[in-house]
């Protein structure tokens, strides 16, 4: 049923003049997702409080209430048409009063972790880009079908907005930017290991795909209690975005996994200066995949010790300064990072190394970031000790991997098994930091188990053979006319 919905609403954005991407389909969706979500959220708080004998304030009034402008219902549960706005009336009403009203909870929330806060932030960054109000009507009447109290309900809208992400990050270059493969991304959880607990960091979160695997990771092991949930779906996953549409589908995203208030900031990480990064704003476990081959201004350069503009080895520094002592990370970055002969690259490399143990490299194979051609690895590391030896692991799933080859959890089993003993392999090895080039820190390295193959034979090699077998044959033959 939610497919069929979600396929319907589709359908009609697709109609609508106003959208014309999958990027624009899922803002329009997300948007009005979030103000239906919103209503059970607050139907379900008005029903605790009324079983408790007390009244519940809605954070919205009563004429932006989703069942008075979205769905004013008769007497029989219907839609009533005499109420509901429709055409060019909806539209105006949306564009001129609702969203206008909403986003005034920006300035009047008591801070940023709040619902209320949230509110404000999305409708001040999307619009409305639907069109036409009688599609934006039965978009609403579709949206309504939707139900977002039962955990089985949330856990299937989830997968099918993921499913909607995935799509977004297929369309080309622009939705890429928002979707890191989920069997890549829960490898990278299950080698980080996240505890209940701990703070779970991504500054460039994206669609939040890393917050929502490392909620799901760590809910399935931890022990199921209210201090434990409370904690989980408070305290411990945080992020931060620059664009607007990544920005609300990451909050959505995370709603729909039963993350009430998202501690996701609407920020440009980099802005930050990382001199001014203390211990409280540092955490356990840093999970991410930074956007590359940004030009950063040379004003947002001086917030960085080591100045370029290539935005993730901005990020880089970020996570690094970012980290506790002990903290563990796992950050997706392209492979030139190792071996790049610039003075950043250099320092990068140097300070990595100096400051953390980089333990584990992945190299990943070309195509499994759809519509992007970069190469990339994967580097673990934890802050606190110098690095004294790099376990390389090359993946290899044995076919060309693209769009309608996609990485899958199975590719990742080998990598996962072997990294908790980091044994050599075919596909793996180590590497001393006592034998890299200390003017360099060169960490590109060749596979020096890749088994060689055989050399090829010379014509009068090949010959011999062949006139071996035949007189093996010719023999063989005899015998057997000998027997008859």
């Amino acid at each position: 049923m939610f497919e069929q919905t979600f396929k319907n609403i589709d359908d009609l954005l697709y109609k609508d003049s106003g959208s014309d991407s999958e990027l624009d389909y899922i803002g329009q969706t997300s948007w009005v997702m979030f103000l239906r979500y919103l209503d059970e959220l607050e139907q379900d708080k008005a029903d605790e409080a009324a079983l408790k004998g007390e009244d519940y304030s809605f954070i919205l009034d009563e004429e932006f209430r989703w069942p008075n402008w979205a769905m004013p219902k008769d007497a029989e549960g219907k839609l009533d048409h005499h109420k509901a706005k429709t055409g060019v009336d909806l539209v105006q009403f949306v564009d001129g009063k609702l969203f206008p009203y909403l986003a005034k909870f920006k300035q009047e929330a008591d801070n940023a972790n709040t619902i209320e806060y949230k509110i404000g932030e999305i409708f001040s960054e999307l619009k409305n880009k639907i069109q036409s109000g009688y599609n934006l009507r039965e978009i609403l009447e579709y949206a309504d079908q939707l139900p977002f109290r039962a955990s089985s309900d949330k856990h299937e809208l989830s997968h099918l907005y993921e499913t909607k992400i995935k799509n977004m990050g297929n369309a080309g270059r622009n939705g890429g930017q928002y979707y890191t493969p989920r069997p890549l991304i829960r490898a990278m959880i299950n080698v980080v290991d996240p505890k209940i607990g701990e703070k779970v960091y991504d500054a460039a979160a994206g669609s939040c795909g890393f917050l929502v695997e490392a909620y799901d990771y760590m809910y399935k092991r931890m022990e199921k209690n209210t201090d434990n949930l409370k904690t989980l779906q408070e305290n411990t996953l945080y992020g931060k975005e620059k664009k607007n549409l990544a920005y609300v589908i990451g909050v959505m995203n995370m709603i729909l996994h039963g993350i009430e208030a998202p501690n996701i900031i609407h920020t440009n990480t980099l802005g930050e200066n990382i001199r001014d990064i203390q211990e409280k704003n540092r955490y356990h476990v840093i999970l991410a995949n930074p956007p590359f081959g940004g030009k950063e201004r040379p004003e947002v350069q001086q917030n960085f010790d080591i100045k370029t503009g290539e935005t993730a080895f901005l990020f880089m520094q970020h996570f690094i300064k970012s980290l506790k002592t002990g903290g563990r990370a796992a950050v997706v970055i392209k492979n030139t990072v190792l071996s790049n002969t610039d003075n950043a690259s250099v320092a990068l490399r140097k300070l990595l190394l100096e400051s953390c143990n980089l333990h584990t490299i992945l190299d990943l194979p070309g195509g499994t970031f759809t519509g992007a051609g970069v190469k990339t690895v994967v580097l673990f590391f934890q802050k606190g000790e110098p690095t004294k030896k790099i376990w390389y692991y090359q993946l290899d799933p044995g076919r060309k991997m693209g769009k309608t080859n996609p990485l899958n959890d199975k590719d990742m089993e080998e990598f996962v098994a072997l990294q908790k003993t980091k044994v050599e392999s075919e596909k793996s090895w180590n590497l001393k930091v006592s034998d890299i080039d200390e003017t360099t820190f060169d960490l590109s390295t060749k596979n020096p188990n890749t088994p060689e193959e055989a050399p090829l034979r010379s014509p009068d090699v090949i010959l011999a053979e062949m006139e071996s077998l035949d007189a093996e044959t010719n023999t063989i033959l005899n015998q057997i006319k000998e027997l008859i």
